[in-house]
């Protein structure tokens, strides 16, 4: 018997980063909550972290992504089954997110709500985002379902409870619920209203008007979920619809509805997700709102998706960023720690800046949210019109910018861990998975042009100027780079911008919002760094920062240890 001879040891390797508490760890993130929710009680989020940061939840992730879902369409004697299964750790980490209320729950938790459940997404998003699709969709989808009281009555309480139940089974033998969406089709894509899928009346029952749909969706995600909103033509025009994966008992004796799942997409990332291709011939469905109303009546669900990419996004940088800087801390080169090396120093210091700045837009976005859905919480301050205004304009302007950014933040990290950072090694290398997942964030629920259009139809309508004069008051006078920014802005939204410059308007209104959050919550040291690169220097690449910046700080505040 032959034994290979040793021929080398190994050393210099980074040991995975584990066994922390992401909660604890991210400084910008607790001190954003201590400034915009002052209120908010954060030991769920610390519990949260805990458990996403720990080497079991780092197991389940992976496993999840490296065991994809699987379609299957009949069962073994040919009978039409339409069911995915998924590895048990999806089922694990899907639990997980509705244990900890990141779904419909915010719904009836009153003041700060929303505000604890995007932080709670942010976290969780760190050790998994492809399982977050459903429970974005089933957050979401409360808005549009209270224009059909019936269902609202009926699932409202089943979206907010914190449990799973991963029965393929009638909704309504179920305790809790996922909830899914269905818009695009083959021939639309964003242009919805180009939908040729029909309804046609079919009734009325304890669920209001009935009709049967018939016809496709080119992106379904999650077909496992117990009942989606779709759009499809009906005689009054493009309308939304509630459409159960079972029928009521009252319809078809708790039988499957007539949707199909053709395949599943084969996609770049988001592995954990099933993203299917459906028919439907003659599915019921139940109408929500009014008929020819669907788009606005779907896109009160799609507002919070996009809220929803833009704290993954968020929650995705900080991870790579965390893995960067974990990397560098512990590699070696030319004689010292790669953390040290000036060039290293100045990439690891802009990364961070992004990260912090893209968790306090996200985080904002998330606080206009819960002020016009619960109000003030005491706030002397409080206006609502402004905060209407600013959830409006704020829901474009972070989707874009956060989620565009992305990609190339995540490029840039794993460049921080060289070839290591490109393997992939049966799931083990986090960093490619990471930025596998960057692209989705920026597609889904519209992409870079949908979001820049979005923005002009928010200057149309409402007075917008103003509010984020009121926005940005704060932080004039702080930094010349800034009042020159925020002058720019202003301008542009009063005298109108053409529509092939409005990327233009959507990345200038993110960067100087961003950086009037940094004044406000970020040290000194973050705040100037950041307009000196961004808004200053306009800078094109990670790792420019001014040679006079104090890099040092950026580096200490964003390493994920804990801090006395």
């Amino acid at each position: 018997m032959s034994v290979m001879t040793a021929t080398h040891e190994v050393f210099n390797q980074a040991e995975p980063l584990a066994g922390v508490n992401l909660f604890r760890v991210n400084r910008p993130l607790a001190d954003a909550l201590r400034v915009l929710a002052p209120g908010l009680e954060t030991k769920r989020l610390d519990e949260l972290g805990a458990e996403m940061g720990s080497a079991e939840m780092q197991r389940h992730a992976r496993l999840a992504n490296t065991h994809a879902p699987v379609l299957h369409a009949h069962d073994r004697v040919g009978r039409r089954v339409d069911q995915v299964e998924f590895h048990p750790s999806y089922h694990a980490l899907l639990g997980a997110a509705l244990r900890h209320g990141l779904h419909g729950t915010p719904w009836g938790a009153g003041p700060l709500g929303h505000v604890e459940r995007a932080a709670g997404f942010m976290l969780f998003t760190e050790a998994e985002p492809s399982v977050l699709c459903p429970v974005s969709m089933t957050y979401a989808v409360t808005p549009s379902l209270r224009a059909n009281a019936a269902l609202q009555a009926e699932w409202g309480p089943r979206v907010a409870a914190r449990e799973y139940d991963e029965r393929f089974v009638p909704g309504t033998f179920k305790r809790a619920v996922t909830m899914g969406m269905g818009m695009t089709e083959k021939q639309g894509g964003s242009d919805v209203r180009a939908n040729t899928t029909r309804a046609r009346h079919d009734g009325e029952d304890a669920w209001g008007r009935r009709y049967r749909i018939t016809g496709h969706k080119w992106f379904m995600s999650a077909p496992m979920c117990d009942a989606f909103l779709v759009l499809a033509q009906a005689p009054g025009g493009l309308s939304c619809f509630f459409l159960p994966r079972w029928l009521p008992d009252w319809t078809g004796n708790g039988t499957v509805n007539a949707l199909f799942v053709q395949r599943l997409k084969h996609k770049l990332g988001n592995h954990a997700n099933a993203s299917s291709e459906v028919e439907f011939a003659n599915a019921a469905a139940w109408l929500v709102g009014e008929e020819g109303r669907g788009v606005p009546q779907i896109l009160a669900m799609g507002a919070l998706t996009r809220l929803d990419c833009a704290l993954g996004t968020a929650g995705l940088m900080r991870q790579a960023l965390s893995i960067a800087l974990h990397h560098t801390a512990q590699r070696h080169a030319f004689g010292k720690p790669l953390v040290a090396q000036p060039l290293m120093t100045n990439v690891l210091a802009d990364l961070a800046l992004e990260s912090e700045a893209a968790t306090l837009l996200a985080l904002r976005l998330a606080l206009a949210v819960d002020r016009t859905e619960n109000g003030a919480d005491g706030d002397p301050s409080f206006d609502a019109a402004h905060e209407a205004v600013m959830r409006r304009v704020l829901t474009p302007v972070a989707k874009f910018w956060i989620c565009k950014r992305g990609s190339h933040f995540g490029q840039e990290a794993m460049e921080c861990l060289g070839g290591n950072g490109y393997v992939e090694e049966a799931g083990e290398g986090v960093m490619a998975r990471i930025y596998r997942e960057m692209p989705l964030n920026s597609i889904w629920e519209g992409a870079g042009n949908i979001m820049a259009l979005d923005l002009q139809r928010a200057l149309r309508g409402a007075d917008v100027a103003p509010a984020l004069e009121h926005e940005l008051r704060g932080a004039r006078g702080a930094n010349a780079a800034l009042d020159r920014a925020a002058a720019r802005v202003l301008a542009a939204i009063d005298g109108g911008v053409p529509e092939a410059q409005s990327r233009i308007l959507a990345r200038d209104t993110a960067l100087v919002l961003q950086a009037a959050l940094l004044h406000r919550i970020s040290p000194p040291a973050v705040f100037e760094a950041f307009c000196a690169a961004r808004l200053a220097a306009s800078s094109d690449v990670f790792g420019a920062l001014d040679e006079r910046a104090d890099l040092d700080p950026l580096i200490e505040r964003a390493m994920p240890v804990e801090h006395a």
